[in-house]
């Protein structure tokens, strides 16, 4: 049974577009530095050969990875009301003492980075189902941490 991705649909969105560049430009272009170095001869010293193949592996793997998900993907939308935290759901909280604002989203699409963490993590499990003005506390490494929520879109 294969597991099943939740993704927004600007996450679906993404992924096609990183596919088609690893399809169309990524993977010809190594296919290319692998056929030069190949015309080099000797390929147990070419370090050239050696970069190719290994970037060759990983633009493949990475590929199948991408197309797996897209195969398996589940798209989510958020709630329209925003009277309750879904996945998809932009989340304005406050935690000790500062505003923070989070997009809930599967855990093939979280990037902390940009403010969208997973639905799998201790915060995002701890968001999902409430609403604002609810206060809850979550245990992290550093120590229990308060929440409220502030506004939810």
């Amino acid at each position: 049974m294969s597991k099943k991705y939740l993704l927004t649909q600007d996450g679906l969105n993404k992924l096609n577009t990183e596919l088609k560049e690893l399809i169309n430009t990524k993977r010809p272009d190594v296919i290319e530095r692998i056929r030069e170095a190949v015309s080099h001869g000797d390929l147990s010293e070419n370090a050239d050969y050696s970069q190719a193949r290994e970037e060759q592996s990983f633009i493949e793997g990475r590929i199948q990875e991408i197309e797996d998900v897209i195969k398996n993907a589940e798209i989510i939308t958020p709630s329209t009301r925003g009277s309750m935290v879904t996945i998809g759901s932009t989340v304005t909280i406050k935690a000790s003492g500062h505003e923070k604002k989070y997009i809930v989203v599967g855990s093939s699409e979280a990037n902390p980075k940009e403010g969208k963490i997973s639905n799998e993590s201790i915060v995002g499990k701890a968001l999902l189902g409430r609403k604002v003005g609810e206060k809850f506390k979550v245990s992290a490494p550093a120590g229990e941490i308060d929440y409220e929520i502030i506004h939810i879109a």
